[in-house]
């Protein structure tokens, strides 16, 4: 089945932004999983937690694509198309992610 996501032009490699979310990171809070921005690296935590900083990143930003990065999942989510797809090969974690559950 063709994807209809007219965003996947907009994936870059990027370098993670944190070993984390940042926002969590700052506050002391904790997360269930994380969501790595594919436009420019940015680390959120996901809709499941609190704080759903990945979501919050999105609606400040507009930049579209996600991946599933706790644990590097190869998975990708369009905000905007509402379309899940695979990566070919997940984005490495840079070192070791606090875990809290």
């Amino acid at each position: 089945m063709a994807l209809k996501c007219t965003h996947l032009d907009q994936i870059q490699d990027v370098t993670p932004g944190t070993a984390g979310c940042g926002e969590c990171l700052k506050t002391g809070d904790s997360w269930l999983h994380l969501r790595l921005c594919r436009t420019c690296g940015h680390v959120g935590c996901c809709d499941q937690s609190k704080n759903k900083h990945a979501t919050k990143h999105f609606k400040l930003t507009a930049h579209p694509i996600i991946e599933g990065y706790d644990p590097p999942e190869g998975w990708g989510w369009c905000y905007v198309d509402e379309e899940f797809f695979e990566f070919d090969a997940p984005t490495p974690h840079p070192g070791p992610i606090p875990r809290f559950y």
